[in-house]
């Protein structure tokens, strides 16, 4: 039986490091375990332009800690209003990777996300051309429509015409969360991929109740059915390099999450890695994981793979407790706070 792992190091290709003290506080998590790591742009205000997206690398560069090395790769938050020409400045001088696409009030910081996908045509007509990739939050946000269909709707009346029309276009159909979305990327082109979180691989819509509402495993899209769970583990493992690591890690201050209108987001970043190792093993993958963590998505980003290596040993952890930020005294509540996790990386990261 295999109880030490050496893979590439990997980077998490969905990451949400807020700003301010919660920026300082969360970053050295990612560190520990990834290289890079795609940046979402939903700040308040959120990342709009290219001087935003330089800005805000900035901050993430001086909040790494002495001694350590982490390459910040920062996205703009596609608007109604993107300026076609300031996106492909910011492309073509390496500030921006990627450009992400919320629609409008879909979740945490998105309302200024695209009302109507129509009004971006002259973007995403560049961005084809450019070959620069779109991450989609895929959810449609008309009320009537329920929350656990909503991936699935944006799927059928939004993705397929957005492909249909720009089929040279890279896509991202972030955080994947149901069968139907798994296999709409399997039967896609190798321009469209997805990324798969820990959490959604290990909770099902029936834990959020479980004994109570439990706040902290609230996040958007929402976990779904098991059926749909088991979907993404089967894709995570198969090999696909169309699937890759991106955790989703969202931090929010308890007081937050535990309230009448909590925030939706899951901190997963303290033990992301660990989290993702136990399932692939669980299906008996071990094998496939360097793929799924730590190649598919540079290869999707046409990126490098890193030369690091990272080492992932089998010994049981506790999850961490409250996380304090700086001088303020909130506290985060990382996922599966305070539980037992069988894997822990004993090299190549660290805090």
């Amino acid at each position: 039986m295999t109880d030490t792992i050496t893979i590439i190091k990997p980077d998490d290709w969905h990451l949400h490091l807020r700003d301010g003290d919660v920026l300082e506080t969360v970053l050295p998590f990612t560190i520990s375990q990834f290289a890079r790591a795609i940046v979402m742009p939903n700040l308040l205000p959120p990342v709009v332009s290219s001087r935003d997206a330089a800005a805000y690398r900035e901050r993430i560069l001086r909040a790494i800690p002495p001694g350590k090395k982490f390459s910040p790769l920062m996205t703009a938050y596609l608007t109604d209003n993107t300026d076609p020409d300031d996106l492909f400045q910011g492309w073509k001088q390496k500030i921006i990777s990627a450009v992400k696409m919320y629609p409008a009030n879909a979740t945490t910081n998105s309302a200024y996300g695209v009302t109507d996908w129509r009004r971006t045509v002259k973007v995403l007509a560049l961005m084809e051309k450019e070959q620069i990739p779109l991450l989609i939050h895929g959810e449609v946000t008309n009320p009537d429509i329920d929350i656990f269909d909503r991936e699935r709707v944006f799927i059928d009346t939004i993705l397929v015409a957005i492909i249909n029309d720009f089929p040279g276009l890279k896509v991202v159909l972030e955080h994947v969360t149901t069968s139907e979305g798994v296999d709409f990327v399997a039967e896609s082109s190798a321009k469209v991929a997805a990324t798969i979180t820990p959490h959604h691989l290990v909770i099902n819509r029936n834990d959020i109740f479980r004994g109570g509402i439990r706040p902290h495993l609230y996040c958007l899209p929402i976990a779904k059915r098991e059926v749909h769970r088991l979907a993404l583990r089967a894709a995570a493992v198969s090999g696909n390099p169309s699937f890759f690591l991106g955790t989703d890690s969202a931090p929010h201050a308890v007081a937050s999450k535990e309230t009448a209108c909590g925030c939706a987001g899951i901190f997963n970043a303290p033990g992301a890695l660990e989290i993702y190792t136990q399932v692939f093993e669980e299906e008996n993958a071990l094998h496939r994981l360097e793929a799924f963590a730590s190649c598919n998505g540079p290869n999707f980003y046409n990126l490098p793979v890193n030369k690091e290596k990272i080492v992932i040993k089998k010994t049981q952890s506790k999850s961490p407790g409250p996380v304090v930020v700086g001088s303020s005294g909130e506290e985060i509540l990382p996922f599966l706070s305070g539980e037992t996790l069988v894997w822990k990386v004993i090299s190549g990261g660290g805090l």
